[in-house]
């Protein structure tokens, strides 16, 4: 099932926030889906010391993020795949991170459900999981002076 989103890129802040919600460690597998030019998973890698995988079907974006990593040296702990994200294990998830529509994140649930070891986090940008009940939910302020904009960041912990 091929699924292609626009690509609207979480802005640098809220991907530290969310990671941080998602109490990403080092040495923890992310698995960003939908990974655009690669932003969350060189972040997962440079400042956590966490492994990055991104999967992302653009072509364009991938290229992108592989001359990120490259100039950043960081080909040893983050990897891209140029794929649809159905196609992709992500069984070795122990965080997971999602800006995807919510109707994205229910036909991606059923691989989430079925993929994703007890235990796992996943974290939504702006988007729910529908069915799914959140451990946390917040509500990210990019400009605090100015009140917005904000984001909703949807925190789940697989059971």
């Amino acid at each position: 099932m091929v699924f292609i989103a626009p690509f609207v890129p979480s802005p640098m802040s809220v991907v530290e926030f969310m990671l941080r919600l998602a109490d990403l460690k080092a040495e923890e597998s992310l698995f960003d889906l939908g990974s655009g030019d690669g932003r969350t998973v060189i972040m997962a890698a440079s400042v956590f010391g966490a492994r990055g995988v991104g999967v992302e079907l653009r072509d364009d974006l991938v290229k992108k993020a592989l001359v990120t990593i490259n100039d950043c040296c960081l080909g040893d702990r983050v990897t891209i795949f140029n794929d649809d994200i159905f196609n992709v294990n992500i069984s070795e998830a122990d965080v997971v991170y999602l800006y995807l529509t919510t109707s994205a994140n229910e036909k991606l649930k059923p691989k989430l459900e079925h993929d994703l070891k007890p235990g796992t986090r996943v974290v939504s940008h702006d988007y729910e999981i529908v069915g799914w009940s959140p451990e946390k939910i917040e509500i990210f302020v990019e400009n605090p002076k100015l009140g917005y904009p904000t984001h909703t960041i949807y925190l789940y912990r697989k059971t």
